[in-house]
């Protein structure tokens, strides 16, 4: 029992000697760990400011938006970074970060199969902000999804639809599916279409709608108003115009075609030109009765 005892002792001993030494190297690299710790806050603070001047005076040259605010991300992770070294080195744990830095090629690749998809957005992201067919503020549709471009960084793109709505879309899914980008012309088409009764002159009918579009939407070289009559309806001769406008966003082309639908109907019915509506006979045998829309509903 007396060998149990001082063994006992013994490791009790010890333990408060291991203890004790600890406290002393503690409190030895107190100002050490208080000085790497104000290291990090200048340089937290530097990286901050080093971003918005980047943002604002060294990349200003850059039209691009997205590019702009990636290499901002970046100057701030370098300087961070920098400022996390010099803290090790004022911790006096070189020998650590050595010793991080031997096995780090093992670590990544482990972090490399196990993160492959966040990896891959980040890939995205970088390409997505150098690729000059996608910019922020551009109006796109992908996936049955479309709106403004509000963001894009190294994990996803952020879309903000016209209802106010946002979708955020994984940039490797974004890369990999087709898009369509309406800003990158200037300019786009409008079709309204449209019908006129049978017994109406159609060559008056067209010259009247290519003279109006013609007169309410300016059209640039090469471009001009275009008309076709395109079917034989059932109570109709249905036909369509296209004009251009200066704009290629979801209100404006709207605005257009709102105005262009009011212009025929107010020159068609100057003019006594008829937009019929549907009409439907009922066979009951001997009697026949039709049926018209009520105009008021």
């Amino acid at each position: 029992m007396a060998k149990e005892n001082f063994s006992i002792n013994n490791s009790i001993s010890n333990l408060w000697d291991k203890l004790d030494g600890w406290l002393d190297a503690i409190i030895l690299k107190l100002p050490n760990f208080v000085v790497a710790i104000l290291v990090m806050v200048i340089f937290y603070f530097i990286a901050k400011g080093l971003r918005r001047l980047s943002n604002r005076l060294l990349f200003r040259k850059i039209s691009e938006e997205s590019i702009k605010q990636m290499l901002s991300r970046i100057v701030y992770a370098v300087v961070l970074l920098i400022g996390f070294f010099i803290a090790l080195g004022v911790m006096q744990l070189d020998k650590v970060l050595t010793s991080v830095l031997a096995g780090a090629g093992v670590v990544g690749l482990a972090i490399g199969l196990a993160l492959q998809g966040t990896l891959s957005n980040t890939f995205s992201g970088l390409m997505l902000s150098f690729l000059p067919k996608v910019r922020i503020g551009d109006f796109i549709e992908t996936q049955g999804k479309n709106g403004y471009v509000d963001e894009i960084n190294l994990r996803n793109i952020t879309i903000r639809q016209t209802d106010n709505e946002y979708v955020i879309i994984p940039n490797s899914v974004f890369i990999e599916n087709p898009f369509t980008n309406y800003s990158l012309s200037n300019r786009s088409r409008i079709d309204v279409s449209c019908g006129v009764g049978y017994e109406s002159d159609l060559q008056k009918v067209e010259d009247l709608v290519v003279k109006i579009m013609s007169e309410n939407f300016e059209q640039k070289h090469n471009e001009g108003v275009e008309f076709f009559f395109t079917e034989f309806g059932d109570s109709s001769i249905n036909f369509v115009t296209r004009f251009w406008i200066s704009s290629t966003k979801p209100k404006p082309k709207l605005e257009a075609r709102h105005k262009a639908i009011k212009l025929i109907k107010k020159n068609f019915d100057e003019a006594g030109i008829n937009i019929p509506f549907p009409i439907r006979t009922l066979d009951f045998g001997k009697n026949r009765l039709q049926i018209a829309p009520n105009k008021d509903e």
